[in-house]
């Protein structure tokens, strides 16, 4: 098990700057980006030195592929993108690997939520799949939180039908989805994973399927150790990710659970946490500055 968290200072253990890290991977919303969804500038200088150092950074998201590669696309050469909560892995525009969800299920899923909405819950499903993601809502409330997470979907009549390898259902709740929508699918949960991944959204996946089994594919395919990863999360979905590496970090706003489960303490996301972290371990000068 995970030591008992605690900041970096506090941890015994290489001096600050002298650790062998050769991949850091992290989490976006609530970790990397802060409340108002912001890249912090500095990240962008701090990727150049990474590259110059043969450290690899890699996004792991709940977030769909091509959101993660439009917001990295000035510096996406090279980069590994963790997307949709593991179920698809992706470098230079080629699938390192995937977690294809059974349609069936997907469907069923989608019929539970229709269920859902008869009793009054605001919720919808976004059915995810490689090429798109899809939708049955139209209102505009719904869509605004869709758009920020996956810039290519669809609204379709009918999301049980669409023609896509479907790797992942996400669920927003517009109410908290930890004691609202969860619980609704429990049936799921004897044979697929059920994950709260924020305030507001819930992800159903293969069982096989999360953040860690995707990052202990890339370590087994680049040759790199957990002790050679460094990795940050603040909710539910990043478990899994946080036990593939030594250097595991909870950021100070993390879900107390994530908080239990990491070796380390970081700086919330409003105090640039992880690129100060980042900077200790590795031994990097932050400094501010834009995609080259």
């Amino acid at each position: 098990m995970p030591a008992t968290p605690a900041s970096l200072l506090e941890t015994p253990g290489p001096p600050a700057g002298s650790a062998d890290i050769r991949l850091v991977v992290t989490d976006m919303d609530g970790t990397l980006l802060d409340d108002a969804k912001r890249i912090p500038d500095g990240l962008w200088p701090m990727l150049s030195e990474l590259r110059r150092r043969g450290v690899l950074f890699s996004p792991a998201s709940g977030r769909q592929y091509a959101t993660l590669a439009r917001q990295f696309a000035e510096v996406a050469e090279g980069m590994v993108f963790i997307a949709e909560n593991g179920t698809y892995v992706v470098r230079d525009g080629v699938e390192l690997s995937s977690d294809v969800l059974d349609r069936s299920v997907a469907a069923d899923i989608a019929r539970t939520v229709r269920r859902l909405v008869a009793d009054g819950v605001d919720v919808g499903a976004v059915v995810c799949g490689k090429r798109s993601a899809y939708v049955e809502r139209t209102d505009e409330a719904f869509l605004a939180e869709v758009r920020k997470y996956y810039v290519e979907h669809r609204i379709v009549e009918d999301v049980t039908a669409v023609e896509d390898d479907v790797i992942k259902v996400a669920l927003f709740d517009f109410g908290p989805a930890e004691r609202t929508t969860a619980p609704a699918l429990a049936a799921f949960t004897a044979t697929h994973q059920v994950v709260v991944s924020g305030e507001h959204w819930v992800d159903v996946m293969n069982r096989t399927a999360n953040k860690g089994a995707a990052l202990r594919g890339l370590q087994r395919e680049l040759g790199i150790t957990p002790a050679q990863t460094m990795v940050f999360g603040d909710y539910l979905n990043d478990l899994e990710m946080l036990d593939a590496a030594e250097w595991s970090f909870a950021m100070s706003n993390a879900h107390p659970e994530v908080v239990r489960r990491a070796r380390h303490l970081a700086p919330s996301n409003n105090e640039n946490g992880v690129l100060r972290t980042i900077a200790g371990v590795i031994g990097i000068p932050l400094q501010a500055g834009a995609p080259a």
